[in-house]
């Protein structure tokens, strides 16, 4: 696993490098890195993290597509900030989608850390969402589930994958303050 592990992590900090830098070739790097980490994660017996991992392949193919609609004479969609609302319902999303999915996974699997996957799933899928829809505030919650992650992942002595999410949290916070660069640069109406 441990090759397939320093795949994982090359291509995923590719793709997260690329996508605070708002470059579309950042998606087939994202592509091949959660597919790897969704067969790892499979044989980790951590079900909520391969689940998300699958769902991430069809969010990244959405992101890639999203990105690439040029509005006016932008090479790439601009970012956005989310109202009150948005941030509310993203959080109750995350939440709730814990809460369930945690519980499912305690319930009716041998799911390992249950509650703490089950967040870094639900978390990381709200996450996904915002950053396809171009929203500042997906770094926000990149940095949340990378703190939770990286823990999680050292207990489960996944410690590539742990270094993968340590410079995801780096880049993490590269992005945020990129993307807001750029935002007020632009000038960019909040919806």
């Amino acid at each position: 696993m441990t090759e397939l592990e320093i795949i994982a992590t090359i291509t995923g900090i590719a793709a997260v490098a690329l996508q605070a830098k708002e470059k579309i070739i950042a998606w087939p790097f994202a592509i091949v890195s959660v597919s790897i980490l969704a067969y790892t994660f499979y044989f980790q017996k951590l079900y909520s993290d391969f689940g998300l991992h699958v769902i991430y392949i069809i969010l990244n193919i959405y992101g890639w597509i999203l990105w690439t609609q040029k509005k006016e004479k932008n090479s790439v969609t601009l970012t956005r900030v989310l109202s009150k609302t948005g941030l509310t319902y993203s959080a109750l999303i995350t939440v709730v989608g814990c809460f369930i999915l945690g519980y499912l996974m305690s319930s009716y699997t041998d799911a390992d850390l249950p509650f703490l996957d089950a967040f870094t799933t639900s978390g990381s899928l709200v996450a996904q969402y915002l950053l396809a829809k171009k929203y500042l505030q997906n770094w926000w919650l990149w940095i949340i589930v990378d703190l939770v992650a990286i823990p999680m992942y050292i207990y489960k002595e996944l410690y590539v994958v742990a270094f993968l999410f340590v410079v995801f949290l780096v880049l993490s916070i590269w992005g945020y303050i990129n993307w807001k660069k750029v935002l007020e640069t632009n000038s960019h109406p909040i919806t």
